[in-house]
């Protein structure tokens, strides 16, 4: 029999409300699990005697295991390989970010260490992009809520997990309604996210953009664009045919008009194929209307048979310049992390480099609570 993740919350809410228990009976029994993941039922306190018998028969306080952990070589990343109930591994990703690196207005940032957690949505994905190690996986099976979840506990184990961004394995909006559903979990006690530390990041689903910001108030948004023309998009992205440029840049007109909020606009620098002084104007026109901050992503290898090179250093520094000043658009170069471990934006596939393997993870027994 395949039980249920306790953490799918439609899933636990229904039955307990079938059999007349107060679905809120979920919010204690989630806390309970994050600080004993080992725990068995019995063991969580003044749940209703009816509640006991349901979880026993149809949940699992986990139903995913942590079967490998990497750590870089920099200690900025650790790369989670997460089995599921069926076999099937996916991949999440820990970042730590100092904040306090580099200057704001001639003088140092305040802050500290930001830790992220980068989610898997799906097994493999549909999408077929040519730079991303992912696609050459094909699709496998959407992840459900409670599996979307999971990561965050699992991660948790290891960092303080301050910001979610769904940037892993898989389309997050072409599993719309688990993503969703996770993201309303962790939302509430006992994860207590802000939305605006969730980012969600699409190659451009039109309809489910449209959805977002009704479903998901607050929560922030992430393109990946790309390419400045539909041509180039539909040769490194073939789902692009799908979803013409044009109908795209209206669905996300209305997405900041309905929710006020910029846009994260992801741009990965391929050598001689988008990453020239002309597609950089190109870019800039195409935006110069909304409010985004663009992030130029150098390109990460996958193999000695990619058909793609990265972009020189000179290349992204000059599409940066021109997009700040003659378009006055946001542009940040993001810093590459977890190369080493196969962690890095493009490079998840699943994969084991085992010089880097850490056979079992150190439990962390000081979770008393988790307000993220």
């Amino acid at each position: 029999m395949k039980f249920k993740s306790v953490f799918d919350a439609s899933e636990i809410k229904a039955e307990f409300e079938s059999a007349g228990i107060n679905p809120n009976f979920a919010i204690p029994i989630w806390k309970y699990v994050i600080q004993n993941p080992d725990c068995v039922w019995d063991e969580i306190p003044s749940l209703p005697s009816a509640a006991y018998s349901i979880l026993h028969s149809k949940f699992k306080t986990l139903t995913s295991s942590l079967h490998s952990l990497f750590h870089s070589s920099d200690g900025t990343t650790s790369k989670l390989l997460i089995k599921l109930q069926n076999g099937a591994l996916v991949e999440a990703v820990v970042m730590r970010y100092d904040t306090r690196l580099g200057m704001c207005g001639g003088k140092p940032r305040p802050g500290g260490i930001r830790t992220t957690l980068c989610i898997s949505s799906q097994v493999g994905c549909k999408m077929g992009c040519t730079f991303c190690a992912t696609g050459s996986m094909g699709f496998k099976s959407n992840l459900t809520s409670g599996e979307i979840v999971e990561q965050l506990v699992h991660a948790s184990r290891i960092a303080d997990i301050r910001n979610i961004v769904f940037m892993g394995m898989g389309e997050p909006l072409n599993n719309y309604n688990a993503v969703v559903e996770a993201v309303r979990v962790m939302l509430k006690q006992p994860f207590q996210l802000s939305p605006k530390r969730i980012t969600i990041s699409t190659v451009g689903i039109v309809h489910a953009i449209s959805k977002l910001h009704n479903d998901l108030p607050g929560v922030s948004l992430a393109v990946s664009l790309h390419a400045p023309v539909q041509e180039i998009r539909c040769q490194i992205m073939p789902a692009a045919r799908a979803f013409p440029l044009q109908k795209l840049m209206d669905s996300l007109q209305t997405f900041q008009k309905n929710s006020q909020q910029k846009i994260f606009i992801e741009y990965i620098m391929l050598d001689g194929v988008n990453d020239q002084e002309q597609h950089a104007h190109l870019l800039g026109e195409l935006l110069k209307t909304f409010q985004v901050v663009i992030n130029l992503i150098p390109f990460n290898p996958i193999g000695s048979t990619s058909q793609f090179k990265t972009s020189s250093v000179q290349s992204v520094s000059s599409f940066q310049k021109i997009l700040r000043e003659t378009y006055k658009i946001r542009t940040t170069i993001r810093k590459e992390m977890g190369q080493d471990i196969s962690g890095a934006c493009g490079q998840l596939v699943v994969s084991q480099p085992d010089n880097k393997r850490t056979p079992g993870m150190v439990e962390l027994t000081d979770i008393e609570d988790l307000h993220l």
